[in-house]
C-alpha cells in the first residue's frame, strides 16, 4: 500500500481491525506469515483509508489470521503505528 495523497491514510487489517497509519509518501506491505498457501486480498478503499481482508485460496471462509505489516525498510509495524491522538474531549471520561 502506498499513500500517494497529501494527508495521513489509515490501513485497517481485518478481522481484528488493527490499524496502521501511513504518512504521505510512505509504503507498507501486508503479508501472510503462513508459507506455502495461495494468498488473496480483498480491499475496500475510501478517501480516508483502506481496509484489507486476507484469504487463503480466495475463499472468504478461510481468513488468514497470521500476517505482518512492514514499512519500506522491512521493519515490522505494531497495531496503532502512527495513530493520531484523539481530539480533546472525545471518548469516555478518565476515571480514578
Amino acid at each position: 500500500m502506498e499513500n500517494a495523497g497529501a494527508g495521513d491514510l489509515w490501513l485497517f487489517v481485518e478481522p481484528y481491525g488493527e490499524d496502521y497509519w501511513l504518512k504521505p509518501g510512505e509504503t507498507f506491505t501486508v503479508a501472510s506469515e503462513v508459507e506455502g498457501i495461495d494468498v488473496w486480498f480483498s480491499t475496500a478503499v475510501c478517501q480516508e483509508g483502506i481496509t484489507v481482508w486476507i484469504y487463503e485460496d480466495g475463499d472468504p471462509a478461510k481468513v488468514v489470521l497470521e500476517y505482518t505489516v512492514t514499512d519500506a525498510d522491512g521493519k515490522r509495524l505494531d497495531c496503532g503505528h502512527q495513530r493520531p491522538p484523539k481530539p480533546a474531549g472525545s471518548g469516555p471520561a478518565a476515571s480514578g
